[in-house]
């Protein structure tokens, strides 16, 4: 099986791409700092630039990574972020595709615990988030209940956690 073979397979039981040491190689080296250059990236672990460029294409076709700018939203217009915990009555996907469509939320995750889904969102000011929260979340069919937590000041935000 060849390099770029390889790092496609999946694992059976659940159709997650299962992912090679080389390929957990390249994705660390990305997030080390994701502009580095594929032939750096290709000497650090043992790969050509092309194939590296492969894996890395394939690695993105399939949903394990993306290659983003990350900002500061205070710095480009965002003065209002919130962590939203919400309680759904009945079934949580059609809340979750609905909150997944609004361009404010950044994140949704369904969890166990005080709340059915936790969601965070960037608005423009506290205006915003008023709205956000008041007209467009709680209005959804299904939301029973919202809780909100503010974000005074945000201290660590970190895409470096590694690989497993």
């Amino acid at each position: 099986m060849n390099d770029v073979a390889a790092s496609r397979k999946s694992d059976d039981r659940t159709g997650t791409p299962s992912i090679d040491s080389v390929s957990l190689a390249i994705i660390k080296q990305l997030q080390e700092d994701g502009r580095r250059p594929y032939a750096a990236i290709g000497k650090a672990v043992g790969l050509s630039e092309a194939a590296v460029r492969q894996r890395v294409q394939k690695l993105l076709d399939q949903g394990v990574m993306q290659i983003v700018a990350v900002t500061d939203p205070l710095t480009v217009g965002f003065r209002r972020q919130a962590m939203v915990g919400i309680n759904v009555e009945g079934d949580l996907d059609p809340v979750a595709d609905a909150l997944t469509t609004m361009e404010e939320v950044e994140y949704v995750v369904m969890t166990a615990g005080s709340f059915d889904l936790l969601i965070e969102i960037v608005c423009e000011d506290d205006d915003h988030l008023l709205e956000m929260i008041n007209k467009r979340i709680r209005t959804l069919p299904g939301v029973r209940s919202t809780e909100s937590f503010v974000y005074l000041k945000l201290r660590k935000q970190t895409y470096t956690w590694g690989t497993r």
